[in-house]
């Protein structure tokens, strides 16, 4: 839906603009464009590490499919796995790693196989949680610094066109339309920043959060495993991490 909302905020504006009599390719320059998009990039260059903008960048899907974590699904496979072990053994659990497609929760049950504490289990998990919590936050730094740079860079083409425009004095008939010309790249960088950087970071941030709390539902499955606690025990650990859509399946 990211996706349908940024076109229709452009929509809004080109359609209040030629309801107003304006004409939609005069808000169409390419120098405006460039500036926008190469100084801000430019200035994330200088923020944030090529790893983070990758990362971001590769992240760019979320706009149209943002990850949505299996709650209910993580709770049946983590029951079983609970069943499991308390019937066959921790060392049963093996034999399932594989089927298992989650990365994290794979690590924390080969743990459990190899034999680690649950102390030393809920460090390292809570480690790695911590690791992939920041890697995430900084991706959505990304798309907020980018909000922030871009009316900046805005009213840098605007000045830039205005200079232009102070050239034209002796030439009347061409000041007017030079002028307008100046501040389409503002026009370019509030609207950049307020449909679709912002809001994209703000999005991030619902994603990181949703993502975050699975991981900390699954430590929470984990130690329960590994402490021999049974399926109910489990399930009333983990009910709290439920959405309420996922506990109307129930």
């Amino acid at each position: 839906m990211s996706l349908l909302g940024f076109l229709i905020a452009v929509c809004a504006v080109i359609t209040a603009n030629i309801i107003e009599g304006g004409n939609p390719l005069a808000l169409i320059d390419i120098p405006a464009f460039f500036i926008i998009c190469g100084a801000t990039l430019g200035a994330m260059f200088v923020q944030f590490p090529m790893g983070v903008l990758a990362g971001a960048i590769k992240e760019l899907k979320w706009m149209v499919a943002p990850p949505k974590p299996d709650f209910h699904g993580q709770l049946e496979l983590l029951e079983g796995m609970a069943n499991t072990a308390r019937q066959q053994g921790l060392l049963a659990l093996e034999n399932q790693i594989a089927s298992i497609d989650d990365e994290f929760t794979r690590n924390g049950i080969q743990m459990i196989v190899d034999g680690v504490d649950k102390e030393q289990l809920v460090e390292l998990m809570e480690k790695e949680l911590e690791m992939q919590e920041y890697e995430l936050e900084q991706r959505a730094k990304v798309f907020e610094a980018a909000g922030g740079y871009a009316p900046c860079m805005g009213i840098v083409g605007a000045v830039l066109g205005l200079i232009h425009a102070m050239g034209l004095l002796d030439q009347p008939e061409l000041l007017g339309p030079a002028i307008g010309v100046a501040f389409i790249a503002t026009i370019y960088g509030v609207m950049s920043a307020n449909t679709l950087f912002l809001p994209l970071g703000n999005r991030y941030k619902a994603c990181n959060h949703d993502l975050v709390k699975f991981m900390n539902m699954t430590i929470e499955g984990l130690v329960s495993i590994a402490s021999g606690e049974n399926t109910m025990q489990l399930k009333r650990r983990l009910d709290a991490y439920l959405p309420k859509d996922a506990k109307n399946k129930e």
